[in-house]
């Protein structure tokens, strides 16, 4: 699934930016469009089956303009906005997807404050330093994977917050008990196989 997120100059807070790729992930899979009898149900049932792997990029002014021609779902939290765009083939492109930079998605640190009261939190493992299109990957792997536990059929607002080592631990905990729910990464990029990445709590 590529995730095109929309970086313009200036780019948008980074905390936003991967909260939008967290709901922009989910709302396609739950989208009308996703459904048996959907025009995307085909493209999305076969990359559910095999690897969720997601692969963002970045775009601005009318390359970002251009990918809303693709068949997909944006979604905007407060200024940043990111789109989810139907499951293909790696190798097997489209033009205006394939000319957008995968690199260059490092923002700065943001200060977000506390999460909303009743709002799932996407806890991002600071530990890995990871960039922000590796990280948009991951809290999009973890809207999903969170809302196949709970059961989920409309897209809520997800909260994603850097994790100290101590709150990491915590988390880590919480999932053992089946508390929670970790992403573990398949090692394409940035981080080793079988990495917990996001837990979701």
């Amino acid at each position: 699934m590529p995730v095109v997120l929309r970086l313009e100059r200036p780019p948008a807070a980074r905390t936003p930016v991967l909260e939008a790729a967290a709901v922009a992930a989910l709302a396609l899979c739950l989208d009308p469009r996703a459904e048996p009898g959907g025009e995307w149900h085909e493209a999305v049932e076969m990359w559910v089956a095999s690897r969720i792997r997601k692969i963002a990029r970045r775009a601005r002014t009318s390359h970002w303009d251009a990918v809303q021609e693709l068949p997909g779902v944006t979604c905007r939290v407060g200024d940043a906005e990111a789109r989810a765009l139907v499951p293909g083939p790696v190798d097997d492109v489209p033009r205006t997807l394939s000319r957008l930079q995968i690199g260059g998605t490092d923002l700065d640190p943001d200060e977000p404050g506390a999460p909303a009261a009743g709002v799932p939190v996407i806890w991002v493992n600071a530990a890995l330093h990871m960039t922000v299109g590796k990280a948009a990957a991951q809290v999009g792997h973890a809207s999903m994977l969170f809302a196949a536990a709970h059961g989920l059929t409309e897209v809520p607002a997800f909260a994603v917050r850097d994790a100290s080592p101590e709150r990491w631990a915590e988390l880590t905990a919480a999932v053992e008990r089946g508390e929670a729910v970790a992403v573990r990464d398949g090692g394409f990029t940035e981080v080793a196989p079988g990495t917990t990445t996001c837990i979701t709590q």
